[in-house]
């Protein structure tokens, strides 16, 4: 049976991670997916709750995949935060990053700069975790001080795994756990589920929720962001999440498909 919605169907709002690639290896066919969503006429948005690359690396990933996007087609959760510290620090300054080039990328443009180990700690602004390779027990000692001295804490998002061809391994909300713990402090989290990314993506597109749907592998981010804006949802099993816990996921979403390809015979 076909999906229908009231209005017709305008945009896709697309995750990245599990949804169009495991690490490096492309989830089908991403420039044939692609060249049938134009065929649609449908506008697309990739939005993602991954802060470790900037808009412009995405933009070559996806040309290595022979996809070709436009840069205001990306919006990242390291977007959301600098979009935060913008509004919330208007003068700028020094902030301490658990994070990697996407973030300190997007940060930067909004006229801050990460903290180094010679910065006061009273200039510090805020701490901004995330995802981080290189993360050392001196960057989680020195962020644990400086958040239980007060200075905010901020997550780009809670995500506790991403995929890898390998399976799953430890993502941005595993090193906000160990902060939490040590802390007893909760971040305020910029990504999703925050409907925050969907906002801009929708304001970027010219679209309405009700002409737009969600896609994403996580029920608990993806989803229920999708969900708490308006829009409509699929959630696909080509990621972290099983065939079981996706059914039993509440409210569910409109739509359950293997992956991306399979989701469009629906549509």
């Amino acid at each position: 049976m076909k999906f229908t919605v009231h209005h017709p169907l305008q945009a896709l709002i697309l995750d990245m991670d599990g949804v169009l690639w495991r690490g490096a290896e492309a989830i089908g066919c991403l420039s044939a997916i692609f060249a049938e969503i134009a065929r649609r006429g449908w506008k697309v948005t990739l939005a993602t709750n991954n802060a470790t690359r900037s808009a412009a690396q995405y933009v070559e990933k996806l040309a290595s995949f022979e996809v070709t996007i436009e840069p205001q087609q990306v919006v990242t959760s390291a977007e959301a935060t600098a979009l935060y510290l913008r509004e919330k620090f208007p003068q700028g300054g020094p902030v301490y990053l658990l994070g990697e080039e996407g973030l300190a990328s997007a940060v930067e443009k909004a006229g801050f700069f990460p903290a180094d180990d010679h910065c006061p700690d009273d200039s510090i602004l805020a701490v901004i975790s995330s995802m981080d390779r290189s993360l050392t027990y001196a960057k989680l000692r020195r962020a644990t001080l400086l958040i239980r001295a007060g200075v905010p804490f901020l997550g780009t998002n809670p995500d506790r795994t991403f995929p890898t061809p390998e399976g799953l391994v430890p993502g941005a909300g595993a090193i906000l756990a160990a902060l939490e713990a040590a802390t007893y402090r909760q971040p305020l989290i910029m990504g999703k589920p925050q409907p925050e990314i969907y906002r801009a993506a929708l304001l970027r597109m010219g679209v309405s929720p009700s002409e737009t749907l969600v896609v994403g592998d996580r029920p608990d981010t993806d989803i229920a962001g999708g969900q708490a804006l308006g829009c409509f949802t699929a959630l696909l099993l080509s990621g972290v999440t099983s065939e079981a816990c996706a059914r039993a996921w509440q409210p569910p979403p409109d739509l359950i498909a293997a992956d991306l390809s399979s989701l469009l015979t629906l549509l």
